[in-house]
C-alpha cells in the first residue's frame, strides 16, 4: 500500500486564522462556516432521533465527543435532519468487546464508534467504507499522511477518520539539563554530555544519573517513570521500546512477526534486549512504579518527581498547566530513542546502524471514528464526525491537554501563535518539531494491527506480569508468548492473519 503525498491547501490556513483571531465565520463558505468552535449548546427537539454514540469513559475523547455533540445539535445546518446526540461512554476495559457486540447485531447498533486502530482487523467487516464527499473535502487532505494513508486505511480501503495523533515521545527537565553542576558531574562521570538522549544505552545512564540526586527543593528525584501495570498502557511502553531494536532498514513489519510465514518474532535476541532494558530501568524508577499505568507515570513527571518519562503528546500540554504541573516552563522533549544494533531476523544476526537510528513508534495511533454498517442514521453520523474533527475543533481540542487530542493535522503543527497560549514560543516549536519529525521519519514504524489484537497483547501482559515481578526470566517469557502468539494466529487463519498483517504494514500481497 503506496502512501499518497498530499499539500496542504491555503484555505485551511485561513480557516486557522480566522479561528484565531477571533473573526467568526460570517464571510467563509457554509461548509467551513461549520468548521468553527463558536457555536454554544442546544438541545435537539424531544421528538427528534439521536445519533448514538460510543466513547470511552474518559475526558480524553468522551469529553470532545459531549462537546462537539452539543455544538452539532446547535448547528441545524451542519446536517440535513435536526437530530439530538446520546454519548455513551464505556469503560476503556470494555470497549471493544461492546463496540463489537453492536457491530455484529447482539447489541442494539451504533452510529458513530471511537475505537484504536489496533482493532481494525476486528472491525473491518462491519464498518462502512468513508462516502467519497468525506474523502474529497479538503479537510481530509489536512491529516498527516501518516495516519490518512496508513491508519485509516484497512485492506485498502478508507474506513475511519483520524481524530487523535498517537505516538510515543521523550520528556525531560530541561532545567536538570541546563544546571552546570549536573552537566559538568555527568559528563565526568559517563564521558558524554549531558543532552536528550538519542540511545536508549543514553537514556540509562541518564535515568541511572538523576535517581537519588536532589532536585531544585531539595527532594530527591527518580530517573524516570513509566508504564509497567498490567492494563495501564504496559505492553505499549514495552513495544516502542522494542522499535528499535527489532525493525532493521528494509524490512517492514518485521518488529511482530516474519511478513512472510506469520512466525512470532516476539522472542528473537532484539526482543530479549528490549524487554532487558524495560526491566532494568525499574530500579531508576520511583518505589512503587511497578504499579504505574501510563497515567500514574504521567503524574510523576508533571509534580517533578523524575527527570525523564516516556508518554504521548497528552503530557506536554498538561506539563505547562499551572493547576496540575510544578514543572511549568521546565520541559524539553525528544524523539524516541534509538540503538547502535538493530536485530536482522532475515540473517539472524545483530546489525550495526550509524548514529543510534532512531525508529519512532505510532503506540495506539490514535483513535479514529466510524460508521458501522449496521448504522440506523450513516449520513448524519458522518456529518458528526467531519464536524467533531474539523480544522478549527480539532486545535482548539490539541491545545487542551484534557481531551486526550494530540496533533495529527499539518494545521496543527503550522500555527505556532496558537500554541504559544499553552507553551512559551521556544517550547511550542521544539514539542510540535518532535512529533512531526516522529511522524515525518523514514523510520516511523506501526503498532500491531490485526484480528485477535487483545488475544495477542493478554498474551504478552500476562508474561510481563511475571518479569517484572522476578519470577520469570526474559527469555523464557518470550518464548511463552511466541507460542501463545502461535496458537492465536493458527486459531484464527494463519493465511488469513498473513494477508492481514502485511496490508496493516503496508506490504503487498504474498505471492
Amino acid at each position: 500500500m503506496s502512501i499518497i503525498i498530499r499539500t496542504v491547501p491555503r484555505y485551511h490556513l485561513l480557516v486557522v486564522l480566522a479561528f484565531l483571531s477571533g473573526l467568526g465565520t460570517g464571510s467563509l463558505p457554509p461548509a467551513w462556516a461549520a468548521s468553527s468552535p463558536e457555536s454554544g449548546p442546544a438541545d435537539a427537539s424531544p421528538s427528534a432521533p439521536a445519533l448514538r454514540i460510543a466513547v470511552q469513559d474518559a475526558s480524553a475523547i468522551g469529553g470532545p465527543a459531549e462537546s462537539h455533540g452539543a455544538t452539532w445539535v446547535a448547528r441545524a445546518s451542519a446536517h440535513p435532519t435536526p437530530m439530538g446526540v446520546s454519548v455513551e461512554r464505556i469503560p476503556f476495559g470494555h470497549l471493544y468487546e461492546r463496540e463489537l457486540a453492536a457491530l455484529n447485531g447482539s447489541a442494539p447498533p451504533f452510529d458513530v464508534i471511537f475505537y484504536a486502530p489496533a482493532w481494525a482487523g476486528d472491525f473491518a467487516p462491519y464498518l462502512q467504507e468513508v462516502p467519497s464527499w468525506v474523502a474529497e473535502d479538503e479537510s481530509f487532505d489536512d491529516i498527516h499522511p501518516t495516519f490518512r494513508d496508513r491508519l485509516m486505511k484497512w485492506d485498502g480501503r478508507w474506513l475511519s477518520v483520524t481524530v487523535d495523533g498517537d505516538l510515543f515521545s521523550g520528556y525531560y527537565r530541561r532545567d536538570l539539563f541546563e544546571d552546570p553542576d549536573n552537566r559538568r558531574e555527568f559528563a565526568a562521570r559517563y564521558g558524554f554530555e549531558l543532552m536528550p538522549p538519542t540511545t536508549w544505552k543514553q537514556y540509562r545512564a541518564i535515568a541511572e544519573f538523576f535517581t537519588g540526586r536532589p532536585g531544585p527543593d531539595g527532594t530527591p528525584l527518580y530517573g524516570t517513570a513509566e508504564a509497567f501495570a498490567r492494563g495501564g498502557q504496559q505492553f505499549w511502553t514495552a513495544f516502542a521500546r522494542a522499535a528499535a531494536y527489532t525493525n532493521p532498514p528494509g524490512q517492514t513489519g518485521a518488529q511482530f512477526f516474519d511478513p512472510d510465514t506469520m512466525k512470532p518474532e516476539v522472542n528473537n535476541p532484539g526482543w530479549v534486549r528490549a524487554i532487558s532494558d524495560y526491566v532494568d530501568i525499574l530500579r531508576f524508577c520511583p518505589p512503587d512504579a511497578v504499579h504505574y499505568g501510563i497515567a500514574e507515570s504521567r503524574k510523576a513527571f508533571i509534580e517533578g518527581r523524575t527527570a525523564l518519562t516516556l508518554d504521548w503528546g497528552d503530557t506536554g500540554p498538561m506539563a505547562e498547566n499551572t493547576a496540575l504541573s510544578r514543572i511549568v516552563d521546565k520541559v524539553g522533549y525528544f524523539v524516541l530513542p534509538g540503538a547502535s544494533e538493530v536485530w536482522n531476523s532475515r540473517t539472524r544476526a545483530w546489525e550495526t546502524v550509524p548514529h543510534g537510528r532512531r525508529v519512532p513508534f505510532l503506540a495506539f495511533g490514535g483513535w479514529v471514528a466510524a460508521v458501522p454498517r449496521n448504522a440506523p442514521h450513516p449520513q448524519e453520523a458522518w456529518h458528526y464526525i467531519m464536524w467533531f474533527s474539523s480544522v478549527a475543533n480539532s486545535l482548539a481540542d490539541v491545545l487542551d491537554g484534557s481531551t486526550g487530542v494530540n496533533p495529527y493535522r499539518y494545521s496543527h503543527f503550522s500555527e505556532i501563535d496558537a500554541w504559544t497560549r499553552v507553551f512559551s514560543r521556544r517550547a511550542a516549536a521544539d514539542y510540535l518539531g518532535v512529533i512531526k519529525s516522529s511522524l515525518d521519519s523514514p523510520n516511523v514504524a506501526l503498532d500491531l494491527r490485526l484480528p485477535g489484537f487483545n488475544e495477542y497483547t493478554e498474551a504478552f501482559e500476562e508474561q510481563m506480569s511475571g518479569v517484572l515481578a522476578g519470577t520469570v526470566a526474559v527469555q523464557p517469557a518470550l518464548d511463552a508468548v511466541a507460542q501463545a502468539w502461535d496458537a492465536i494466529t493458527e486459531r484464527r487463519g494463519r493465511d488469513s492473519q498473513r494477508a492481514l498483517y502485511r496490508a496493516s504494514m503496508g506490504l503487498p500481497p504474498r505471492p
